[in-house]
């Protein structure tokens, strides 16, 4: 039995939705610029042929509401009736006391008759039962829509595979790309075209990479603020980045440690959570055993570590990239690398100003972005990222693409000054087992080939320009050629 009435959970209603009396969404709630994820949502949700629910998750702040406002904005625009349209924040308190039963009776009884609409659930996994519900309105309403968000990812993909299976699409909506942040700040961005990725750089001659990085020239100034705080589009476009920084512990660290995380997953002790958080955001781009970091914190076991290291990833808030095998070496001990999903968190944690000049700090930060932007490029495809350690003397390579039944891309971070690569790197080594072997650079000027003992060319290209670019093939790759 519901504790809000239909009265109250019917004034609620109507706040959310205002295109019920106006016809339109408000210009503030739709933005001017759409992340790659819109065009993937759209692309889903108009595929009538093979119906699927949308599921966004990601962390807070990432613009996942947003991309809902704007999917509205599009069927109003293409002639849907507004009340056929409704929007349901199920984070709102007056919404929480209420069953999904009670609020859908509500909407129908009282704004639209038909069960041929469109849902759109925000914050979806504060619903009890909410993967049952949609399993039921997916079977029960053959002609309904719905689009829900989430910002934990695991009870969305453990729905969906138990309740939802054939039924849903989980879409990843990540925090901004580098190619994002410079569309949405109004960096005067250059056309490159479809073919223009980081791996088509190793087919060009030099003077045509040189005809790349000379269009990709205006941009590169934007990228040290990006590393700061440039993963968020409110705070991307923030004109105080101290504020922006302060925002970001308060309304997407704090409220996930505090409120989201402890009430998903029954935590007692939201203190542990955030100190193991802390250590992570200290150690981001490292291997980590789940022992040590147990013993570091004296008073919290190994199994609280490792479960709430996923819980952590559960939130979108880290990423845990684990070992793959190359060359028939067996991964004899498995241990993750921690990434803090975007540079501008742990920045935001940590409150060190002297990130942008301590080269140490800054190596760990390209490194973080670099694994975040391949990580989501593949993420909608069979493969998996992770790296590679071993051999005789245990090197290690920071970004392997681990397709199945195709070579491996080799990725190597090496953000300094002078970025040498030895002979005997685990990367020149193991170059020939690769369909592409790429050194992420600091300089400007320092790209090209890259010849490697084997015989192998690798590629050696600047850190802002390999971000752009995965972008830019990104960006074709959802929206198709404009």
């Amino acid at each position: 039995m519901a504790i809000a009435t239909q009265t109250q959970i019917l004034k609620v209603l109507k706040a959310f939705n205002p295109w019920w009396v106006t016809g339109a969404v408000h210009p503030d709630f739709t933005k001017h610029y759409r992340r790659f994820a819109y065009y993937e949502a759209m692309k889903r949700l108009e595929q009538r042929d093979l119906r699927r629910t949308v599921v966004l998750t990601g962390t807070r702040r990432v613009g996942k509401t947003t991309i809902q406002y704007q999917m509205i904005d599009t069927l109003l625009k293409r002639g849907v009736p507004p009340q056929r349209i409704v929007f349901i924040s199920l984070d709102h308190p007056m919404l929480k006391l209420s069953g999904l039963d009670d609020i859908l009776d509500c909407y129908h009884a009282n704004v639209w008759a038909d069960k041929d609409c469109y849902y759109f659930f925000d914050e979806v996994q504060y619903a009890s039962e909410w993967d049952k519900w949609m399993k039921t309105i997916y079977d029960l309403q053959p002609s309904t829509q719905m689009v829900a968000t989430g910002s934990a990812s695991p009870a969305l993909i453990k729905g969906s595979t138990e309740s939802g299976a054939g039924r849903w699409s989980v879409i990843q909506v990540p925090t901004l790309s580098f190619f994002e942040y410079c569309a949405l700040i109004g960096v005067d961005t250059p056309e490159l075209g479809p073919d223009i990725r980081p791996t088509a750089f190793l087919k060009m001659t030099q003077q045509e990479r040189t005809s790349v990085m000379m269009k990709l020239d205006g941009i590169q100034n934007h990228f040290s603020r990006y590393l700061q705080v440039g993963g968020f589009p409110e705070l991307a476009l923030a004109s105080n980045d101290l504020m922006a920084q302060q925002i970001m512990r308060e309304d997407v660290v704090d409220k996930v440690l505090k409120r989201d995380l402890p009430s998903l997953y029954k935590i007692r002790s939201a203190t542990e959570l955030e100190r193991i958080f802390l250590y992570l955001c200290n150690v981001s781009s490292e291997i980590v055993s789940f022992t040590a970091i147990a013993k570091e914190l004296s008073g919290v076991s190994r199994p609280t570590v490792e479960s709430y290291i996923n819980y952590l990833e559960s939130a979108n808030l880290i990423y845990q990239s684990w070992p793959v095998e190359m060359g028939g070496r067996k991964v004899l001990k498995a241990q993750p690398k921690i990434y803090i999903a975007d540079a501008a968190i742990r920045n935001a944690v940590l409150m060190d100003d002297d990130v942008l000049t301590n080269p140490i700090e800054l190596g760990k930060m390209v490194e973080t972005a670099v694994y975040k932007h391949v990580a989501a490029f593949y993420y909608q495809q069979a493969t998996r990222v992770g790296y590679y350690r071993g051999g005789r003397k245990n090197k290690e390579i920071d970004v392997v693409v681990d397709y199945p039944n195709i070579k491996n891309i080799l990725i190597e971070v090496k953000y300094r000054e002078q970025a040498p690569i030895p002979d005997d790197s685990a990367i020149c080594t193991l170059s020939d087992e690769a369909s592409a072997a790429i050194i992420v650079t600091k300089r400007p000027d320092d790209y090209g080939t890259h010849h490697a003992p084997n015989g192998k060319e690798l590629i050696r290209i600047p850190a802002f320009a390999f971000l752009y670019l995965l972008g830019n093939a990104e960006r074709y790759g959802y929206r198709g050629k404009e």
